[in-house]
């Protein structure tokens, strides 16, 4: 039996004892972005999520969790966390904030604890997929677990949402 890969999305979640699923895809290309994952691992679109980060400024982050097939709305979630205005995190700026790179920023297990929000969509799912912290991993968990697991919140943040 192959060994689960350990991330330190993967490594929280069982020590919270919290149930998920890991889902695991080959990369072919140098191509990484939702939509591809979801075709991957044979989900709809509107049940896999990706993670963004927003600033407001130095030591101001942001975690923002939307459907892969919709953009964020960076007025509503600037709204919702008090802040007068965010922006993306610049690309370069991501490892270091948050310990994992592009196509594969989980929202578990970053360097630290950002305030997050989960956009609203995700309320009409039994679960979601988020990434496990790595390119070619992904976890299914329940919506409440990764609430509890991120102290998040829930919001329409996304265009579509």
């Amino acid at each position: 039996m192959a060994k689960k890969p350990k991330t330190n999305a993967v490594r929280i979640l069982e020590q919270q004892k919290i149930d998920f699923e890991l889902i695991e895809y080959e990369l072919t290309g140098d191509k990484v972005d939702g939509v591809t994952v979801a075709n991957k691992i044979g989900y709809p679109v509107f049940v896999v999520y990706k993670t963004l980060l927003v600033t407001a400024g130095t030591g101001k982050y942001y975690v923002c969790i939307i459907p892969v097939d919709n953009e964020l709305n960076l007025k509503a979630i600037a709204k919702v966390v008090g802040e007068k205005k965010v922006e993306l995190l610049p690309l370069k700026d991501l490892l270091p904030t948050t310990g994992y790179i592009r196509g594969g920023c989980s929202p578990i297990g970053m360097k630290k604890l950002f305030p997050t929000v989960v956009d609203a969509s995700a309320e009409k799912h039994d679960f979601i997929i988020v990434s496990g912290g790595k390119i070619g991993l992904q976890v299914k968990l329940a919506l409440p677990d990764l609430l509890r697991m991120t102290k998040g919140q829930v919001a329409a943040i996304s265009n579509n949402g």
